[in-house]
């Protein structure tokens, strides 16, 4: 009917999602509504960034700064945990403070850097006691780009990196950029050419840097970024790409003794060897008969890079258990137990006196 007096809405709330404006009494949408709405708003609920004048700002996906612009960070909560670029706490950087307060956590960095370019996160904990897990309904993440037309690769501590080609899984060739906008090329050293960029074998992503996604061993070689904008091209750090094929599962593990017949007051060396893939770390443990007696003995670990046949990188690593001055006591089995992330191996050899 015109001239009807139009019917009353509920303010519609800041980043409500249109869903739920409907002709209906107000009420809070339920936690199933609220889960359908869009999943980055969710999950940029509770990180704010703190602007000038006491104001707060919402962060999205990704935020492009000045490098020596200083940024203060707010989580909301009273048991808030954040993850940051992992160079800062190599360092212990006294530019990065975090203090958690009765309702907000606060992160600032002073004078920041190219090299603090990366993703800062937070989420809330839930403990029982001494055990806490994250609350994955409240979480925020944004990733900082620190633009620096000096730096316009993320600074690395090495002048050069290695990178393992596993055929079962993506290839990452970290040469990320401090400028979103820049554009980024892969080149091969030798043969010198620029490696093509089809965006389904190899992508470009400016938060990771090239990726491979069904590595092979034609991959193999020494490559490296260059970036341009606008300015003078940069070159990235080299990237020496190794092509690993080692079957996955528990350790491969052998265990021999210098002798297995000894005379008092001998030495002999019990070494434990595991073959297995370069990037892989493998933990050892020993059992042996003196050590009921308390009796001493010398552990050494270390490992090293072994090419085998063209293009295949083999990861040697070895534990080396030493007893001097051997006595009665110390002879019966010794046992090696190594461990990787997917099982572990025991295996043992006898040492008796001779």
């Amino acid at each position: 009917v015109i001239g009807q007096p139009a019917k009353s809405k509920r303010p519609k709330e800041h980043g409500e999602n249109k869903i739920f404006n409907k002709k209906v009494k107000p009420k809070a949408p339920k936690m199933k509504e609220r889960e359908s709405a869009d999943s980055s708003l969710k999950s940029q609920s509770i990180l704010t960034q703190v602007m000038d004048k006491g104001r707060f700002q919402k962060l999205a996906a990704t935020l492009s700064l000045s490098a020596g612009q200083s940024i203060e960070l707010r989580c909301k909560g009273s048991n808030v945990t954040w993850s940051y670029p992992s160079y800062l706490d190599t360092f212990k950087d006294s530019r990065l403070s975090i203090k958690q307060l009765d309702r907000y956590s606060q992160l600032s960095l002073a004078n920041s850097t190219a090299a603090d370019t990366g993703e800062y996160s937070c989420w809330l904990e839930l403990c029982n006691g001494n055990k806490c897990r994250k609350d994955e309904t409240k979480t925020g993440s944004t990733y900082i780009f620190f633009t620096d037309k000096e730096e316009l690769f993320v600074p690395t501590p090495s002048y050069f990196e290695i990178v393992y080609l596993n055929p079962d899984k993506p290839a990452v060739i970290p040469c990320r950029v401090t400028t979103p906008s820049a554009k980024v090329t892969l080149h091969r050293e030798f043969p010198a050419e620029e490696i093509e960029i089809d965006g389904t074998d190899i992508i470009y992503d400016a938060k990771k840097g090239f990726v491979y996604q069904h590595p092979t061993s034609d991959h193999k070689g020494i490559v490296y970024c260059k970036a341009e904008s606008q300015g003078a091209p940069q070159i990235s750090i080299k990237y020496h790409l190794l092509y690993v094929e080692v079957p996955k599962g528990p350790p491969s593990a052998t265990v021999v003794a210098s002798s297995n017949r000894v005379k008092l007051s001998d030495s002999v060396h019990v070494i434990c060897t595991v073959l297995g893939e370069p990037d892989v770390d493998v933990n050892f443990r020993w059992q042996y008969p003196g050590e009921e007696f308390e009796r001493p003995v010398i552990i050494q670990n270390f490992w090293r890079l072994m090419k085998r046949g063209i293009g295949h990188t083999t990861r040697i690593s070895k534990s080396v258990l030493l007893v001097e001055d051997f006595e009665a006591k110390d002879a019966g089995n010794y046992i090696c137990i190594a461990q990787n992330r997917q099982g572990e191996t025991t295996v043992a050899t006898k040492v008796e006196l001779n």
